[in-house]
């Protein structure tokens, strides 16, 4: 049976809160890593949120 090409990665708050997101992400896809505007409950508003490694 074939591995999954999914593998999970944590979005970081770039606030500096310690709050993440967790998602998954298809490497052979996506090369870059991933940036988004989330919401980040601790610090109450939209910030960017980049891509980290779960460890």
């Amino acid at each position: 049976m074939a591995k999954s090409a999914t593998i999970l990665i944590k979005l970081e708050s770039t606030a500096d809160t310690g709050y993440y997101y967790v998602t998954k992400k298809n490497p052979r896809n996506q090369t870059e890593k991933l940036e988004f505007r989330k919401y980040d409950p601790v610090a109450r508003k939209h910030v960017l949120f980049k891509e980290g490694r779960i460890k």
